[in-house]
Order: structure tokens, then sequence, then C-alpha cells
């Protein structure tokens, strides 16, 4: 953090803003509401007494342990997103043909042998499909994705955690993190100004915070969504290059199914070992390939247009649509489970909106997929009303392609094949690391692989998971008749969660006219419901397969959640007073020694129950302390000059400060470049100039004309007993001294202060981190013990240590362990 990038200042404003109402403040929270008024005004009494001229600081707090008003925070800083050049959209859109839009461009390879698995009856079939195909990828990647669901973006972050932290940040929901009114000032934590629909969205919000019940169902669809694109990104890569690979038996005759089952596994292989190298190298890598097979695509359906049967484009009249179902009836319903293909990697589109910007990816599909991918089914459609044999349905895509091009258009059709997997691997990483930081996953290595883009990652761990799913499902089906069966599933899933949540967002925080949302709901909810149906009679013949890995997934980051916020709760119920940390005066009742101890916790108030156990055990505590609260905001990113809060605890001799470091879920944790120094030097450099700040907001000026109303003893400086001023000096009255010795003073008690915390430094910094081991009660119900004593535990043993996760430097740690009980 720039030092002069910031500029400090003690929160007033925060007074003023909830004073004049310009941003709402948060509900006081339960353990606030513990607080008597009368303690109130008898902490504050005690710091006026204790601080003498800092009662003006004392004054501002609304409770004597909060970060709410007396903080370090960043003064009128302007966070607008810089507006992108329309070369930078290019190229952005270029990198995208190859990581967001191969699972979609890739479909022609299997949509048509997927649904027509009998054979076709007659050419008013072909026209019937067509004519849904047609209107499907206008209604759910064009206009829901592309012109709609793109917009409901935190902050450039899709997926389905970004429409969950939009709704945490409206509505204070119990099992997300707890908010603080310190959240609302910050640059990217934007609220909605109230309007005339105000009322509703009022009633929605209430409504959601009242009902636990309804608060645990929104978190089980919310959980859900990555599950099944997890289940989606296992699935992409096996029917993607398997289809690819299987075209070689239209010109090779004889060739075993296992030969290309063998082929596809060791491509499947080569494509996960890749992804170390980043999405932005990737990208590079196989965007020359997807343009390739983009323009290929788009002119050989021309050509088949031409050629076959230019009388296909009957199929633009949505009569022959409807006109498939009256006719086919229960078959034509089932069919939906192939046609549902074609539209196969459009929640990449919001899910990898990280890695993008919502204009490139305008871009890309209006005037590049879209239009290619209708000559293309068009086409396809077209040579199939001329030829209609076995062969000839279950390789379409192949059978369609002119003989002279046919070896090129394989090379470069497998190529799309591979490179097709890479945006549901690239969604999952996103999903992943999203439910991590939003306390819903275990703890994974998160490799950021790009300086430029903040969204571009790597999970190693993530990575080789799905490429043993997606070689087990290859070499278990060997079909991609069976896949897609297990595809349409994870994919028709996706699309109906995003409608809901969309459908809230759009009623409670976009504040939409009701009768817009009924349609946009509707439309929806008719579309994907219809699809899902027939979907789901795909179940017994290979439809189970993303069900029990959604399932799997559902329960490590629903375990996880609830562990993790039991921990939590019992934290808050047995944590400290501060008061009691007072009552032990300036030494803590024990030796202080020189050093800076940083106190991790994740308590946003109170001192952590750790603290007591640390002291009660051991005879000294570092001369310097810092409370450091890691809290993760339901926000995409908290920009750097804004992540740290700090304010004393205490009076000054007390040496005791809290500081809260806060990130959003797509910020990088783990900076540390050198032993933990990056982050220590940016909290320590905070804290110098928090203390700078502190004093500067005490004018002499201040100090003499409230002494006039006010005892003399109420000024007197209560300096620490390591300092070096005389005794004479800080027992003075300050209300008898000129302004230019009151400035001198002050000064130099700043100057001193600095320098104690300087030297304290050089006696070294320890960070004390709490090693606590939960159990449920022997009383609790059997669920809970389950979930708590098994699969939590489990999980934390496996997952990766907090103190890397922390970058903390293990010859600086200290652990104090202890056993909660929950």
């Amino acid at each position: 953090m720039e030092t002069s990038a910031v500029e400090l200042q003690m929160s007033t404003d925060a007074v003023h803003q909830r004073e004049t109402g310009e941003r709402p403040p948060l509900e006081q929270t339960a353990q606030d509401e513990e607080i008597s008024r009368e303690a109130l005004h008898a902490d504050e009494a005690a710091y006026r007494e204790k601080e003498g001229p800092f009662r003006r600081l004392s004054r501002k707090l609304t409770r004597p342990d909060s970060l709410d008003v007396e903080s370090m925070r960043v003064k009128e800083m302007d966070h607008a997103a810089p507006v992108a050049s329309f070369s930078f959209i290019l190229k952005l859109a270029y990198q995208s043909i190859g990581v967001v839009y191969g699972d979609l461009g890739t479909s022609p390879l299997y949509v048509y042998s997927s649904t027509f698995t009998s054979g076709i009856k007659t050419n008013d079939d072909i026209l019937g499909v067509l004519c849904l195909i047609i209107y499907t990828i206008i209604a759910t990647p064009l206009v829901k994705y592309i012109f709609i669901v793109l917009r409901a973006n935190d902050n450039g972050e899709g997926g389905t955690f970004a429409l969950y932290s939009l709704i945490c940040r409206h509505v204070k929901l119990s099992g997300a993190h707890a908010q603080q009114p310190t959240d609302l000032n910050i640059s990217s934590y934007k609220l909605e100004t109230p309007s005339t629909k105000m009322a509703r969205a009022t009633r929605i919000k209430e409504a959601l915070e009242k009902s636990r019940a309804w608060q645990n169902v929104l978190l089980l669809i919310v959980l859900l969504g990555p599950c099944l694109v997890i289940g989606d990104g296992s699935l992409t890569p096996a029917i993607s290059v398997l289809s690819a690979i299987q075209g070689i038996s239209v010109n090779v005759s004889g060739l075993s199914p296992n030969v290309s089952v063998i082929i596809t596994v060791v491509v499947l292989a080569a494509l996960f070992s890749l992804q170390r190298f980043g999405t932005h190298r990737v990208a590079f890598l196989f965007g020359p390939a997807m343009l390739a097979w983009f323009f290929s695509i788009g002119i050989i359906g021309l050509y088949n247009i031409f050629r076959w049967d230019p009388s296909v484009f009957k199929a633009l009249n949505p009569w022959y649509g409807l006109n498939y179902f009256i006719r086919n009836k229960v078959d034509a319903w089932a069919s939906l489970g192939g046609i549902v293909l074609c539209i196969t990697g459009s929640e990449a589109m919001f899910a990898d909106l990280g890695h993008f910007t919502v204009k490139s990816m305008q871009v890309a599909f209006t005037f590049l997929v879209f239009p290619s991918l209708l000559c293309a089914y068009i086409g396809q459609a077209s040579f199939l009303m001329k030829n209609q044999l076995d062969d000839d349905v279950a390789y379409t895509f192949y059978r369609s392609v002119p003989k002279p091009i046919y070896w090129p258009m394989f090379g470069v059709a497998t190529c799309a094949a591979i490179i097709a997997s890479q945006a549901m691997i690239s969604a999952t990483y996103s999903m992943i690391r999203n439910a991590m930081s939003l306390g819903c996953f275990p703890r994974v290595t998160i490799v950021h692989t790009s300086k430029k883009v903040h969204g571009q990652i790597y999970i190693p761990e993530i990575n080789w998971i799905i490429m043993v799913l997606s070689i087990t499902i290859v070499g278990g089906f060997r079909s991609t008749t069976q896949i897609g069966h297990a595809y349409g599933i994870a994919v028709v899933g996706v699309f109906f969660i995003s409608t809901c949540l969309l459908t809230l967002i759009m009623l409670m925080i976009w504040q939409t006219n009701i009768f817009l949302c009924a349609l946009f709901f509707t439309v929806f909810f008719i579309i994907e419901g219809i699809y899902f149906s027939a979907v789901l009679s795909k179940v017994t013949q290979g439809g189970w397969v993303p069900l029990v890995i959604a399932a799997c997934f559902l329960t490590i980051m629903y375990s996880w959640n609830f562990g993790t916020r039991m921990k939590r709760l019992y934290e808050v119920s047995h944590k400290i007073s501060l008061d009691w940390v007072l009552s032990l005066g300036h030494s803590l009742g024990i030796s202080r020694v020189p050093g800076v101890g940083l106190v991790y916790t994740e308590l946003p108030q109170g001192v952590p129950a750790i603290f007591r156990h640390f002291i009660s055990n051991l005879p000294a505590i570092h001369s310097t302390l810092v409370f450091v609260c890691i809290r993760h905001i339901s926000v995409s990113t908290v920009p750097e000059d804004e992540r740290i809060l700090i304010r004393r605890l205490g009076p000054r001799n007390y040496r005791m400060f809290r500081c809260a470091v806060r990130y959003g879920y797509t910020d990088h944790v783990d900076g540390a470049e050198s032993d933990g120094q990056t982050f220590e030097n940016m909290l320590l450099a905070s804290l110098e100039r928090f203390i700078r700040t502190e004093a500067a907001e005490v004018t002499p000026e201040s100090g003499l004309a409230s002494s006039h109303a006010a005892s003399p003893s109420h000024h007197k400086l209560d300096r620490p007993c390591e300092s070096s001023v005389s005794n004479d000096s800080c027992g003075s009255d300050i209300g008898a001294k000129t302004v230019d010795e009151l400035e001198a003073d002050q000064e130099a008690y700043t100057n001193e202060e600095v320098l104690f915390l300087q030297k304290a430094r050089e006696a070294g910094v320890v960070y004390v981190l709490g090693d606590s081991d939960i159990h449920a009660k022997s009383d609790s119900w059997f669920p809970k013990r389950i979930i708590i004593n098994k699969i939590y535990k489990f999980l934390r043993r496996n997952c990766r240590n907090n103190t890397l996760y922390l970058s903390i430097p293990k010859d600086r740690l200290l652990k104090v362990g202890m056993e909660y009980y929950v």
C-alpha cells in the first residue's frame, strides 16, 4: 500500500453518514444489544479520564470495542473502473474465443446424433428439431446470458457466488459472514439507491431475514450451482474429445472403439497438464484454432445450405417446432435431451466472466460465435434433408464435411474439442475460489497465473480431480450418447439455478418492474423446466453421473460451511470483554517483553478466548499487541488502500490495537513474497500511519478550548512507563500551556510512540494463531455429530494448512491449542 496513494482520516465521515442518512446503517448485532446504555456511558467516562486531550476521539465511539467509527480508512478515494480501450476489448474477445466458447462452439459435433438416436422419420422432423435449436440458442445464450445475466456481475466477477454476494449485501443472512457497518464504506460495496419500488424490496428482504428455512434453501441452491458446474466440467472434456476422436471411423473402416478411447485418454491427460501454465497462455495457444473452427463451421454450413436444400430456412417459422411436438408427442419430448446440448457451455460465459470483461464476451458471441453456430446447424439440417442413412445421422458433422477437406477439418475439430474443455475447467476454478473465500469450501492451493487479470487462476488439486473424473467417464461409458444423457442434467440444472437467483436480484436489488420480472421468470422457467423434465428421464441411462458428483461436492461444501459457522458462533459466544482486559492494567498482569505480537482472530469485536488461554498459561506477552481479524466480505474485491482498518484498544500505554484486514472473494490472500514480509510490512506501516493520524486529529486548539469546561485532571497525558519524557512534563497541566508547547509535546509523544513501535518490530514479530479442535456435544442431533465429528474433521485434516493459507512464517509462529464443543 503506497503511502502517497492514501490519505488517512479518523472516521468522522462515518458518523456524518449515519446522521445524514447518506448510507443506511446495518442493524446492530445481537452481541451489541447485550451492552447496556449505562455501561457505554461508564466506558466513555473511563476513556475520557485516562486519555485526557484524546477524549474527543472517545466520544465518537458507538461502543467500546468496534471498528465502526474510530478506524484508519481512505478519504474521498475514487475507484471507478477505468474505461477499457477498443483494442483491449478486442484482445480479450479473442482470448475468450479460446477459453469461454469452446464448449458451446463444439456442440455441432454431437447434437443431431444425440437427438435422432432412433433415426429420422420425415423431413418435417428435421425442420422441427432445427426450429427448436435456433430458438433455444436465441433464448438462452443470446437473450438470457448476453443481455441479462452478464449485467448481474459483481464488479466484473460472475458465477453463482457473485449472485449470492449481491444478495448478501442487501440481506442479513445468518449463514453468510457477519456484516459490519464499515463494509458500507468499501468502494466496491455499492448498494442501489432507494426508489419508489423500495417497499417491495424491503418486504422481500425482511421475509428472508426472518425465515431461517428460506435462508437454508437459498444456501443449498447457491451451493448446488457450483457442484453442478464441477460435474459439467468433468463431463465436457469427456464428450467433446471423444466425439471428435470417434470421427476417425468415418474414413477409417474397422477401427476398434477401444482405440478411440485410448487416444481420448491420452489427449485429456495432456490437456489437464497444460492448465498449470495459466489461462492467458492457454488462450493464446488455443485462440487461433478456435478462430479457425468458427470460420470453418460457418463456411461449411453455408456451403451445405446452398448445395443440399436451401428450403431449410422454413425452420425459422415457430410453427415447425410446435408441430414437431404435436406429431411425435412423447418421442419429441424425449429428444429434448439431445437438443439441449446445443447450448452446453452457455453458463461458462457468466462463470468465466472474471477472466475477461462483459463487453469482450458480448463482442465475441454476437459477431462470431452466434452466426457461426446458426450456419453450422442450418447447414447440417440441410444435409440431413437429403441424406438420412444411419451412418449419416450418427456422424452428421463429419458426413456433411466435403471430402477434399475432411482430414484438415478432422484436425481442426479435434483441436476445438480439446479446447472446448477449457471453458468449464476455468469456470470450475473460479467457482471453487469463490466458494473457499466465502467459507463454503476447504482451503486449497490457488495459483494466480496472470498479473494483469486477477481472475485467471489455477487450482492443482481440483485440476487433477477433474482429470481423474473425466478419464473415468470416458473409460466407463465409451459412447458419446450415454455421456450426452449425463451432460444434459448438469447443464439445465445450472440454468435453472441462475434463473431463480437472478429473479430474486431483479425483484430485490434491481427493483425491476414486477411484470418484467414475472415475464423473465415465467419464460425461462417454462423453457428450462421442459428441458429439465426431459433430461431427468435419462437418469438410468447415464444421467446419474453428474448427480453423484454434485452430491459429493455438495456434501463437502455444506459440511465445511456448517462446521465453520458453528466454530465462529462458539468464538462469538465465548469471547472476552474488553473490560476484563482493561482491568488487568497496562501490563495485563504479566511481563511485557519487547516485540510485536500479531494475534489472529475471526472476531470483529471482543477479545478471542485463545488470548485468555494464552496469558493464563504463559507469564509474558509482547509489548505491542495487534488483534488481526482476516475478514472476507461479500464483494468481489476490496481495493488495497481500503483493505486495512485499525483502532486502538484501551489507553495508549496498553499498546493494544485491533486490525481488520478485509478481502473480497476474488482477492489473493496468500500474497506473501518472502516469508510473509509483504503482508507484515503493509500492516505495520498502516499501524504507524494510524498513530500519526490519530495524533493529528487532536489539535492543540481543541485541547485548549475544552480545558475551560473540564477539570485540569482530565488533561494529563497518560504516558507509558517506558516513556523517556520526564515525569514533570508528563504531569504538567495542559490547560496552562501555550499552543506551541502543546504542539511540541504532542509531536514528541507521537514520535516516541512510533519509535517504540519500530524498536518492538526490530525485537521481533510473532504470529499467535489459534489451533482449535471442534467437537459436537454428545447430546447433539445425529446429523450434526456426523457432519462435525466425521466430515468436517476429515476435511480439516486434509485441506491446506491455515499457516500456509495466511502466509505465516513457521519460524515465528506460535500456536495456541483449544477444544470447542458446539
